[in-house]
């Protein structure tokens, strides 16, 4: 079969824009204006989406499981603030460098994450993890150890936007960079690698016998996710000019993936979604009972699961194919 004989309708359809997805990124500029005194909340909501959304690309789409996925984002944080902290704290090459170093790392770290099953793949990237995080607490001549990497002095951006307390100049910043990394990653989904990503995921006893290098493409994909995951590390650095070292814990990693099963793996809204649910639950609760918080969190947490289907967005899907009837939802 030629190439020019392939029908790429469906993929240009599931590529096209929806009303429903403009009008989900219409949400931060009225989170600007309806919440403008907790705009740091939000720039943390959006560092995790993103965040988060790395881990979708592996775990989700790939199907490659990862309890360390915190040593990428916490090289990406390191890596951005040493370089602001040195005296190079132009913002965007920061990012851009934390994405090169995370992302080198995932390539690195995927020849050995590959060769085994889901609990072996488990183990090494946890064991990743658990190194670096050993690693940037001896290290403290570089790192700062327990007492956070100080220091960070960011640059404006384009030599105008100066980060100010407020929490302005970061929002804005934090979400430009969110949307251009979702549109990335929503293109590469809609790619014919990231078909050929689900492919694996679903049979990958059979996409060698379609020509697919299955070995290739999950490190490809892993790659990625790890660099994605270093650019919010350094939005974090970036954004609060400070690196704690529990930018590589365990506990991070375990957090984001309980948000992104709580969102709903594989479909990319689903991580901005749980992420913004389980933020804000956490920020609401916390504020109405500091000391029972995490018993009504668990307990959202469990409904979601036991009645939302796949998440959230699973919850909302089925929700949508109830109420639009079908000649109105099909194309």
């Amino acid at each position: 079969m030629s190439i020019a004989s392939i029908d790429l309708a469906p993929l240009q359809r599931a590529d096209r824009w929806r009303v429903a997805e403009w009008a989900f990124w219409l949400l931060p500029v009225l989170g600007y204006f309806v919440f403008p005194d907790n705009l740091v909340l939000l720039t943390q909501i959006a560092i995790t989406a993103l965040f988060c959304l790395s881990l979708d690309l592996i775990l989700g789409y790939a199907g490659i499981v990862s309890l360390g996925h915190a040593a990428f984002f916490g090289l990406g944080a390191y890596t951005a603030g040493l370089l602001a902290s040195h005296g190079w704290g132009e913002p965007l090459s920061g990012l851009a460098v934390a994405a090169l170093a995370s992302g080198v790392l995932g390539f690195i770290t995927s020849l050995l994450v590959l060769r085994g099953a889901d609990l072996t793949r488990l183990m090494v990237t946890l064991g990743v993890a658990m190194m670096l995080f050993e690693l940037a607490n001896k290290l403290t001549f570089i790192t700062g150890g327990v007492d956070g990497l100080q220091g960070i002095e960011m640059k404006p951006i384009f030599g105008t936007f100066g980060f100010d307390m407020v929490g302005k100049t970061a929002y804005w910043y934090t979400m430009v960079v969110l949307f251009l990394m979702f549109w990335a990653a929503r293109k590469l989904v809609h790619s014919p690698f990231g078909l050929s990503i689900k492919g694996i995921r679903l049979n990958v006893a059979r996409m060698p016998a379609l020509g697919a290098p299955v070995n290739a493409r999950l490190a490809a994909i892993y790659t990625i996710g790890a660099a994605y995951a270093g650019v919010a590390g350094a939005l974090m650095a970036q954004t609060t000019q400070f690196v704690a070292l529990d930018v590589l814990s365990f506990n991070r990693s375990a957090e984001l993936l309980l948000i992104l099963v709580l969102g709903g793996s594989g479909s990319l809204y689903g991580a901005m979604l749980g992420t913004i649910v389980f933020m804000a639950a956490h920020h609401v609760l916390s504020d109405m009972n500091p000391e029972y918080w995490q018993f009504w969190l668990g307990a959202m947490l469990m409904l979601i699961v036991l009645f939302a289907r796949d998440g959230v967005m699973g919850g909302l899907r089925t929700a949508a194919a109830r109420l639009i009837p079908r000649k109105l939802a099909a194309p």
